[in-house]
């Protein structure tokens, strides 16, 4: 019974950690990853490195950039930090 009461305020702890650190950095780590699989040609977006660019081409590991005209860069997905504005699928 002793134990119990002694471990209550380490196992209250870890329960408190795993709401309010642990499983909200889950939930951004995976929406994240669902966005960086998510990226589509015509895509304006923003590296973490703070480089604007439109999606040119996309493959299993690779993003391809158009910064201006001519300039191509090529990025690994997870270098991507947000999509700025969708591209747009006008019929």
């Amino acid at each position: 019974m002793d134990t119990i009461v002694a471990l209550s305020p380490l196992l209250l702890m870890f329960v408190l950690m795993w709401f309010f650190i642990i499983r909200p950095a889950q939930k951004r780590q995976k929406q994240t990853a669902q966005m960086q699989s998510s990226i589509k040609r015509g895509d304006r977006i923003v590296t973490i490195g703070g480089l604007h660019g439109e999606v040119d081409a996309v493959d299993d590991t690779t993003v391809y950039l158009r910064v201006s005209d001519g300039t191509r860069l090529q990025f690994e997905r997870q270098a991507i930090a947000r999509v700025v504005e969708s591209a747009k699928t006008g019929l």
